[in-house]
């Protein structure tokens, strides 16, 4: 049986590529619709994996991640915020669910 792909780059896939989308294309609802789609599917991960406590809490940092991004980006720039929260997101999603999976 194969084994399905990690929450992780998920996760960190959505935010990334939701910003690209929505700056690329000019259509932020567009890139909304990649940041919620891909965390919908990180999300369910979450919560086959560790059950609804940890996909709660690492639903709400993926929120705040995207959030966060935008005031960290006046300080930093939009791509380093951008790949900054990713890699947060990805490395809390590792060490919460994906390590623990394999």
């Amino acid at each position: 049986m194969a084994r399905s792909l990690p929450s992780a780059p998920i996760a960190a896939a959505g935010l990334v590529g939701g910003y690209a989308t929505a700056r690329f294309t000019k259509k932020r609802p567009l890139g909304g619709a990649v940041l919620a789609v891909a965390g919908a599917a990180a999300a369910t991960r979450w919560t086959r994996a560790r059950g609804g406590k940890v996909a709660g809490a690492l639903t709400g940092a993926y929120v705040a991640a995207f959030a966060g991004s935008h005031p960290l980006a006046k300080k930093v720039g939009a791509w380093p915020a951008v790949f900054g929260v990713a890699g947060a997101v990805a490395a809390a999603s590792y060490v919460l669910v994906d390590r623990k999976a394999g």
